[in-house]
Order: C-alpha cells, then sequence, then structure tokens
C-alpha cells in the first residue's frame, strides 16, 4: 500500500543537489537576455526616453519602451493577467517600479549595464499615498468596489438584523485589526523564456498554471491555445505570486517575437518588489455580540485592503467571519482603498489567513471579558452546519482537532497566570484554524507497460509542495507496484490538462484524476485477464480477485494479450461531487511564547497543530506542509512588513537584507503536528482536501493571545515587533 505511507520525497536529492532544472537555469542557442527598467516616481507621464547610450553598450541588441512597442490585438481584462494594464503600451505611470523599457542584449551583463543608461524623463503628478491605519482615516479612504475581475467571492453579505442583535448583546467585543502589506519572497525569483517558431511559441516559465499562461498569451497574441506551448520543469517557491501571468511574461513573448530570437527574463530580487503582487495591507474591524454563557449573536466585519488605482483586488476577508461559528445574525462587508501602488494578488491563505487573525484574536477578547476558557467559548458556539447557508459539511472533525491539540499541547493543565523563567514571561495562546476548498477540473493518463512501471502524466506544476511524491504514489497503490516503479510526467501544456497549483487544490483535483486514469488501467488489465474489473486488486505486480488466492503478473496478462501498453486515462469534475454540502478545512493551533519586556523580545517556545482535513496520501509531506504554514504565520505575526514610504510612494526595503522573515534560529523544534482520521470522499474521491494553507491560518492570532496572556497587552496591529512590547 502506497496512500498512507509517510514516503519521503522523490524530488529531495535532485533539488538539495542542483540537479533540478528551473526556469532561469534553461537556455538556447541564440538567446537574448531581458533586463527591465521600472519608474522612480509613483504617478504622472513619461515625457522622453533616451536609450542612445544603452543602445551604445557593447552587446545591446534592443531597447523597447512604450514608443516602439506594438500595441495588444486586443484589451486584457482581468485574469490570467496579473493586471488590466500591460506595460510598454502607454506613457502613463500608475506606481512606483512600473516597466516603462526593456532591454535584450546578448549577455546579462550587457542587458544589466545598458540598462542603466537608459535616461527617462518623467512629469510627476499628485500620487494617491495609502491612508494611515486609523480607523477613521481607512474608513473614509475606503471606497466600494469595482468588479474589474479580481475578486473572486461576494464582497458583503448579510443575515438577520447583525446591528440590533449586536446592540442589544449583554457583552460586545469591537476592536480594530491591522496588518501591514507583506511580499512572498519566493527562493526562486520569476523568470520567463519566450521563443517564437513561426506562429507557434513556446514559454518556459515558472508558473503555478501553465494552461493559464497558455490561454493568457494566445489571447494576447490572437493566435490558437494549441499554438502555444508552456513548459515549467521547476517553480522554486510560489505562495500565489505566480499564480497569474505578470507583466515580465507577457513582455519577453512580445519582445522575441518582434526580434525574431529567444528572449529570457530573469527578474532581480529588487524587481519582486517592483511590479509583481503582494499581500495587500488590510484593516478590519470585528464586532462579536454574545450572552453572559458566550453564545454569539452577532458577528460583524467591515475590512479594507489596499489596492492599485487600475483594479480593485479584494482580499477574501470576511470568509472566516462567515464559516466558523454558529450565528443568528451576521453583517460582513469589503472595501478598497485605491493608490498608486502595484497591483496586490493572492498570498498564501488569501482571505482566511488575514480574516482568522481579527476573528480569533476577537473570540480571545471576548473569552477574557466574560472569564471564559478560549477552547470553551469556540466549542459553545461550533458550527454542525455551514453558518451562513445552512448547508451540511462534506465532513468536519473539528471538534475532535481541538480535544487531541488540547490533550497534545496540555491545554486544561496550562498555568492559568503567566509564569516567570528568568527573564522571559511565558504565556500560552490558542486559535481556530479554516480554509476554503478550492477545487479545479483536471485529467491525467497513465501507461502501464509489460514489466510493470508506469507512466502518469498530467499537465500540473511542481512548485516544491510535494507533487512528484504523491501522485506517483496514488497510482503505485492502484497499480499494486512499488513508487520506484513509477514515473512522473508534469509542468507541460502538451499532457492531459490539469488545474492550477494555488487555493490547496492539487490533491483533491489532480490527484482524483490520477487515481482515475490509475483504476482504468486497472481495469483493463482485468479484462485482458478475463477479471471482472469490479473485483479486482493489485498487489506485488500481479492482479487477481479481491481475497483469492490466484493471481497473474502484469506480463503474464499483457504478453499474453500481446498489449506492450496500456493507456488509461480519468478526470476530476468538481461539478459531480459533492453537491449540496459545504467543504472546509479546519484545525485548531496552541502556542507557548516567551516575552522578554526589557528588551521587547518575543520567542516561539512550542507549538501543537491539529487538524480536519479529510484523507493525508502522505503524512510525511503533509506534516512539512503544515509544519511551513505555522512558520510561515509565525513570520506574519512576529517579523514580517513590507514597510512603504509615502513621500517616495514605493517599498523601502527591495531586497531580502531590509526585510525579516523566519530563519531556522527564530523557529523551535518542539512544534507537533496531528492529523484527525478523516476521509471526505464528497470532496473528491481521492478522500483527502487541502493542507497548504491551512496551517498558515489562526497562528497570528494564537501568538497574539498568548503575548496577551503573557503580559497583559493587547496588541491588534501586526506584527509585533519589539517596540510594541516595550511601550
Amino acid at each position: 500500500m502506497s496512500i498512507g505511507e509517510p514516503l519521503p520525497r522523490i524530488d529531495g536529492p535532485i533539488k538539495v543537489t542542483g540537479a533540478a532544472r528551473y526556469t532561469a537555469d534553461v537556455h538556447v542557442t541564440n538567446m537574448l537576455y531581458g533586463v527591465l527598467v521600472t519608474a522612480s516616481i509613483p504617478a504622472g507621464k513619461v515625457t522622453g526616453i533616451d536609450k542612445s547610450n544603452a543602445l551604445a553598450e557593447a552587446g545591446v541588441v534592443r531597447v523597447f519602451t512604450h514608443e516602439d512597442m506594438p500595441r495588444a490585438r486586443s484589451p486584457i481584462a482581468g485574469p490570467p493577467f496579473a493586471h488590466s494594464f500591460l506595460p510598454l503600451q502607454d506613457d502613463q505611470i500608475r506606481h512606483e517600479g512600473q516597466v516603462i523599457a526593456l532591454v535584450l542584449a546578448e549577455t546579462l551583463e550587457a542587458a544589466e549595464a545598458g540598462a542603466r543608461k537608459v535616461r527617462v524623463r518623467c512629469a510627476p503628478t499628485l500620487a494617491k499615498i495609502p491612508a494611515t491605519l486609523a480607523w477613521p482615516e481607512i474608513d473614509r479612504a475606503a471606497e466600494p468596489p469595482r468588479n474589474t475581475g479580481y475578486f473572486f467571492l461576494e464582497t458583503d453579505f448579510s443575515k438577520g438584523n447583525a446591528g440590533q442583535n449586536l446592540a442589544s448583546a449583554p457583552r460586545h467585543i469591537a476592536a480594530v485589526y491591522s496588518q501591514p502589506s507583506r511580499h512572498h519572497n519566493p527562493m526562486e525569483p520569476s523568470a520567463v523564456l519566450a521563443l517564437w517558431d513561426g506562429d507557434a511559441l513556446t514559454v518556459y516559465d515558472s508558473t503555478q498554471h501553465v494552461f493559464a499562461v497558455q490561454q493568457g498569451l494566445a489571447a494576447l497574441f490572437g493566435i490558437p491555445p494549441a499554438s502555444v506551448r508552456v513548459i515549467s520543469q521547476h517553480t522554486g517557491g510560489a505562495f500565489g505570486l505566480k499564480g497569474l501571468i505578470g507583466s515580465h511574461e507577457a513582455l519577453a513573448a512580445q519582445a522575441a517575437r518582434i526580434a525574431g530570437r529567444p528572449v529570457r527574463i530573469a527578474l532581480s530580487r529588487a524587481n519582486m518588489y517592483s511590479f509583481l503582487g503582494y499581500q495587500p495591507r488590510i484593516v478590519q474591524k470585528m464586532g462579536l455580540g454574545a450572552d453572559e454563557k458566550g453564545i454569539l449573536a452577532a458577528v460583524t466585519h467591515d475590512v479594507v485592503n489596499l489596492t492599485t488605482v487600475t483594479d480593485d483586488y479584494i482580499e477574501a476577508t470576511t470568509e472566516a467571519s462567515k464559516a466558523l461559528y454558529a450565528t443568528p445574525t451576521m453583517w460582513l462587508r469589503h472595501r478598497a482603498e485605491r493608490a498608486n501602488v502595484a497591483m496586490p494578488t493572492a498570498m498564501r491563505a488569501p482571505g482566511e489567513g488575514p480574516g482568522m487573525w481579527a476573528l480569533e484574536s476577537a473570540m480571545d477578547e471576548l473569552a477574557f471579558d466574560l472569564g471564559m476558557d478560549p477552547l470553551d467559548l469556540r466549542l459553545a458556539n461550533y458550527a454542525e452546519t455551514d453558518p451562513a447557508t445552512g448547508a451540511p459539511w462534506s465532513s468536519k472533525k473539528l471538534r475532535e482537532a481541538y480535544e487531541d491539540g488540547a490533550r497534545l499541547f496540555g491545554w486544561r493543565d496550562r498555568p492559568r497566570s503567566p509564569r516567570r523563567d528568568g527573564d522571559w514571561i511565558v504565556g500560552q495562546g490558542m486559535a481556530s484554524c479554516l480554509m476554503g476548498t478550492f477545487r479545479f477540473p483536471s485529467r491525467a493518463q497513465v501507461r502501464l507497460h509489460c514489466d510493470g512501471t508506469a507512466i502518469v502524466e498530467t499537465g500540473t506544476q511542481d512548485i516544491g509542495t510535494g507533487v512528484l511524491t504523491i501522485f506517483p504514489q496514488i497510482a503505485a497503490d492502484v497499480l499494486g507496484v512499488s513508487v520506484s516503479m513509477i514515473e512522473f510526467k508534469m509542468g507541460d501544456t502538451t499532457l492531459p490538462e490539469a488545474g492550477p497549483t494555488y487555493g490547496s487544490s492539487s490533491t483533491m483535483g489532480v490527484g482524483a484524476a490520477v487515481l482515475a486514469a490509475a483504476q482504468d488501467v486497472r481495469d483493463k488489465l482485468a479484462r485482458l485477464a478475463n477479471l471482472p474489473p469490479a473485483g479486482v486488486s493489485m498487489a506485488e505486480g500481479r492482479i487477481g480477485r479481491t481475497g483469492a488466492a490466484e493471481s497473474f503478473s502484469i506480463a503474464e496478462v499483457m504478453e499474453r494479450a500481446g498489449e506492450p501498453e496500456i493507456v488509461g486515462t480519468g478526470s476530476f469534475d468538481p461539478s459531480k461531487h459533492g453537491a449540496g454540502y459545504s467543504m472546509r478545512t479546519f484545525g485548531a493551533i496552541f502556542v507557548e511564547v516567551g516575552v522578554d519586556l526589557e528588551l521587547g523580545l518575543l520567542r516561539l517556545r512550542r507549538a501543537v497543530g491539529s487538524y480536519s482535513v479529510g484523507r493525508v496520501v502522505n503524512p510525511r509531506t503533509a506534516h512539512a506542509q503544515l509544519l511551513g504554514g505555522i512558520v510561515w504565520g509565525w513570520g506574519m505575526a512576529a517579523m514580517e512588513q513590507s514597510a512603504f514610504e509615502p513621500t517616495l510612494g514605493r517599498f523601502l526595503s527591495k531586497n531580502l537584507a531590509g526585510v525579516a522573515i523566519p530563519v531556522n534560529a527564530d523557529i523551535p523544534s518542539d512544534i507537533s503536528i496531528h492529523f484527525v482520521d478523516e476521509v471526505d470522499d464528497k470532496a473528491s474521491p481521492i478522500g483527502g482536501k487541502g493542507v497548504g494553507e491551512l496551517g498558515a491560518t489562526g497562528v497570528a492570532a494564537a501568538i497574539a493571545n498568548a503575548v496577551f496572556h503573557a503580559t497583559g497587552k493587547r496588541i491588534r496591529a501586526l506584527p509585533i515587533t519589539p517596540e510594541k512590547l516595550i511601550a
């Protein structure tokens, strides 16, 4: 059996030895290197560009600006493009860091030297700078969302008269919680290589969805999608940043067509802070109303997030309040604050990640006001059905996750008062975890050979989450062979179309398609062996009736039938699974922190995460994903912020030297991950749901709640930096 085994990652050796090939590792004959020139002001227009010195640089071949870049054949609107305007199409500057020129050269060094010599004249205009975090000011700056294609769930929701219930509740909490913009910082900066052969385009790309790039570029150039091939051998981290088509991808393809030579653009770390997406600054006003026993009567959640002047990206932050606790009334609203900044985008656990920060902090405040254990408050408001719709859950074992996590952490036995450990004050906190269940159609193909080896083919992407291990596991489980006998091919639009690698969706969608394709192979092999497909099983390279002693080897059956290969196909259509059910993943996070008030230091001492995620295909890779999510949540809580400099209208730091992110020294070894035994066959035939993002939710609130327990300081603005602890 392979499903459920904690197999080590198949791709581990090639990645730690450098054998794995990423987009910037791909070289082709006659390739040009592209380097981008970006705007130094947040708003205005380009009045002139002198590229003579750049063109005089040895090795520079071409400099593209808005004056000579051909106009797009058709306007773009919404996804799969990261924003609704293409660079180098006009003279307008919408944000600092916008691409205003592209230099092509024979070498990267020549392109960089040429880019430094491009002289740009600009006429600045008054820029819209983000408001302060104070609620009255940001409330005045907020505007109703415009649907430019960048919000995917409803922006407003109401159930009952939440305002009346909140006002009349014996106990209520009203507080504002804020968090700054944050950048994704994947290990691999984005890169693309584009080459044309007549009207056929091939693109090597670091992306989370090769088929979205195929469809978007086909539309941009007015050619059939079949004429665009996109290849992504490995993507070195993404977290949502590489889910949509960025300026560099479109420009590389445009420039390659005009220059008649392949063009590669590998972004610098500074470029990653210039025009690519990030998690926007979010300010949330929470209201909770409850009776003296803590039973919720109303939840209100008013959210404002930063976005660019051209498009309204709306973070679905209120999904947390909509789905977690039983309440008779709720009022949820999103608005946008538009400014001359780059376009935000999804970031690991979008929506629920920020939303749980506010909701779970407010729940802790309510528990303290009531003199009630925070876990008991959550259990008292446990939602047996979807609070917003009343629909039954496809599966939910959050109650078990609470109980198991509390037991493993020792929550019920913890000190009710903070304790001293030398200079440290030690406190504990907890929070619920919640994430949506995103499902996308996918297809896969499995080829079985006489020697028992097989090839799994699907056009999914590897962004480091473990798909190179779990999909062979699924096929090996059905075919009864060792995982070492399974070859996996992915990351190419010539393969069966698969969904994106975001939204924690791959196991459900692509995994279900692989499962179906392997089952199709098994059924065909059974027919060749004159066995009923419904009553067979495979093990150790043999097939036979389930429970019977007699079996036949794969080679014996196929050679007797004269079949050198059996090809099975499978697909997953989410519309055919779980209709009428509400689907979420759930969990609980318990943490212990140490605080040194004299130095303003905050340290994570231990943590327990307990999760309800359906069937776990590989406990080792799932454990790694959730552990990484907790580390991610610690960064959100205590370290990460992309500071915005209002005078220059830009992010203050544009490299990792100025950005604090968690490293090994920040994280203790005492972090436990626990899975509740669960199978959700309504979410998908594989029985599993998402794990990659769930672990990042709830952590920031649990940390802040632990800080309050330790110090009595209620911190409502992230990150929890030293000055907030000392003040």
